[in-house]
């Protein structure tokens, strides 16, 4: 079994989460938000680590601080977020990305792939996804084999984290095909689908620098508990 992924700082995740937050419109441009103390008691953290992804907020745009007054929100579609590319949301909207690998393997690709990179085999990675604690997806991710290999025991929540900081190069866009496929039969018993229900399915090409894509991954997703959004801005 490969290892757990690594989780990002308690801080960068409640920032992650915020900015999906305002993204999504759940928290609104000029809102303010509530004093910290309560802010953080709600998140369940402390003061300090609040006060870090706060900060980071503020860096990014998206939050306005004002000695004497509070914290009011800034929407800023420019922002960079490590999850700026994931588009599956809780029905309400928001929800923080998280994932759990279920199986980690480099072998030859598959015929039935498209054609993507340069090598002959790639990593294929199976992971649970949660939005927050709420099971939402599973997917399979094809990382070309030229791309490096990758670390089980350095693996973030985030991949296109862990290709900027440990491949050395970095998702700059990607193509969605969404449309419905059958839950494949590796899916656990934890997803709350059984193999073979039909359900909401995303195929997506990723590209680094090259002209090629460098990564292929497929996700069937519960609609119940998790929309596709895609924002025009």
């Amino acid at each position: 079994m490969p290892e757990a992924p690594a989780a990002l700082p308690l801080h960068q995740q409640i920032s992650e989460l915020l900015v999906r937050e305002i993204a999504s419109g759940r928290l609104v441009e000029g809102e303010r938000l509530p004093p910290e103390r309560d802010f953080a008691q709600r998140l369940g953290t402390s003061v300090r680590t609040l006060r870090k992804a706060l900060s980071e907020l503020s860096e990014k745009g998206m939050l306005e601080r004002v000695q004497g007054s509070g914290n009011y929100v800034r929407r800023n579609a420019q922002a960079e977020s490590v999850y700026s590319m994931f588009r599956l949301e809780l029905p309400e909207g928001g929800g923080l990305p998280r994932a759990e690998v279920l199986d980690l393997a480099r072998i030859e690709k598959p015929a039935d792939l498209p054609g993507f990179g340069a090598a002959s085999d790639a990593t294929r990675i199976r992971r649970l996804r949660r939005l927050n604690d709420t099971i939402i997806a599973v997917e399979e991710i094809w990382l070309d084999g030229a791309a490096g290999a990758i670390d089980p025991g350095r693996l973030a929540d985030s991949l296109y984290l862990y290709y900027k900081t440990h491949l050395g190069f970095w998702i700059t866009r990607a193509e969605d095909r969404v449309t419905i496929g059958e839950v494949p039969h590796w899916a656990p018993a934890a997803f709350t689908l059984r193999p073979g229900t039909v359900t909401g399915y995303i195929e997506r090409l990723s590209w680094a620098q090259g002209p090629a894509p460098v990564e292929f991954s497929r996700t069937w997703f519960d609609t119940a508990r998790a929309h596709y959004v895609q924002r025009l801005i």
